[in-house]
């Protein structure tokens, strides 16, 4: 089967996350620009946290979409199976910014405040914008909800998280319910801080910002970087490509089949197959080619399908060997 060149739709699988990425920019770049000015009117440490918070998410999706860029460019000499794992080495950088910048920074910030705790000037202005920044938010937060929620109704919204090969789609979804946390933390620090006249407090919510911003880097790293190593495609599509060469005539038994998910939308795949003793190389040609055929018309993302004529006592041996 020939590697088509990915379709840059296909890539971001699906325009709804591309969707849920462009709304969480824009609802990203409003908050910031909010949080900005008044974190430089109030000199609050929270709404420092949370503007520094805002400032990374904007960041992200830029690289994220600069990711969906990358790896739409068709495959070459140098990478034949095409660039569509560069949108997991870009989600694995996201992951690393949200750590670094935001959580760093707003450790940094709140342990500067508990130490040397300064008064909030005109709190009114804070609890404003950060209802404000809570509507633009809780915006892009519904649309990259109803992007995910199909598999999180399927499999349970954490199973979804682990089984999704596309980290935009949950990126957006974590970092936008990450951001509605963190405002109202914000919200009740700079609340604590000013009705019991205990300044200290609003450095304790720029920390717990921090502890929350490590938390959700921790967890968006780990899915990258196991997609970002390789990680096998949906069971069901390995059960049915199995089927498909099961039912193919001159087939004997269909032994086994390695998947590795190379984007959102393409896949790789190698399929062990032991044909009839009675088939010559041109028969087995033609099966080949059929099997290819409803593979690519059933499942296009299959991008590039091997098939290795192999009994399957060699099959189980060598999956022996390799897996133990």
């Amino acid at each position: 089967m020939r590697s088509a060149p990915p379709d840059i739709e296909d890539v971001a699988a699906g325009s709804s996350t591309k969707t849920s990425v462009y709304a969480a920019l824009l609802g990203n770049v409003l908050v910031a620009v909010t949080k900005i000015g008044a974190a430089a009117w109030t000199g609050s440490s929270a709404m420092t946290s949370e503007a520094v918070h805002s400032l990374v998410d904007t960041t992200n999706e830029i690289l994220l979409l600069y990711g969906y860029r990358r790896a739409s460019r068709p495959p070459d000499e140098c990478h034949p199976l095409g660039y569509g794992r560069e949108l997991y080495f870009w989600s694995f950088i996201v992951a690393l910014l949200i750590f670094a910048l935001g959580a760093g920074v707003s450790l940094y910030q709140g342990i500067l405040h508990v130490a040397a705790p300064e008064p909030i000037e005109d709190p009114m202005v804070s609890f404003v914008v950060l209802g404000l920044s809570f509507l633009f938010e809780g915006g892009s937060w519904l649309v990259a909800l109803r992007h995910f929620s199909a598999d999180g109704r399927r499999f349970g919204y954490y199973q979804a998280f682990v089984r999704s090969k596309d980290p935009p789609a949950f990126m957006v979804l974590l970092e936008d319910s990450a951001a509605l946390v963190g405002i109202a933390i914000a919200a009740a620090a700079t609340a604590a801080a000013v009705w019991l006249e205990q300044p200290v407090w609003d450095g304790i919510g720029s920390i717990l910002i921090g502890i929350l911003l490590a938390i959700t880097s921790v967890g968006l790293a780990r899915e990258s970087k196991s997609l970002l190593i390789g990680e096998p495609a949906d069971p069901e599509l390995a059960r049915s490509v199995l089927d498909i060469a099961r039912r193919s005539p001159g087939v004997l038994r269909a032994n086994g089949l390695l998947t590795v998910q190379l984007s959102p939308a393409e896949i790789v795949a190698a399929l062990s197959v032991e044909f009839a003793d009675d088939k010559r190389a041109d028969d087995i040609e033609q099966c080949v080619i059929a099997i290819e055929a409803e593979t690519r018309k059933r499942h296009p993302g299959v991008k590039a399908l091997f098939i290795k004529p192999q009994t399957n006592v060699r099959y189980r041996a060598l999956r022996e060997r390799r897996f133990g």
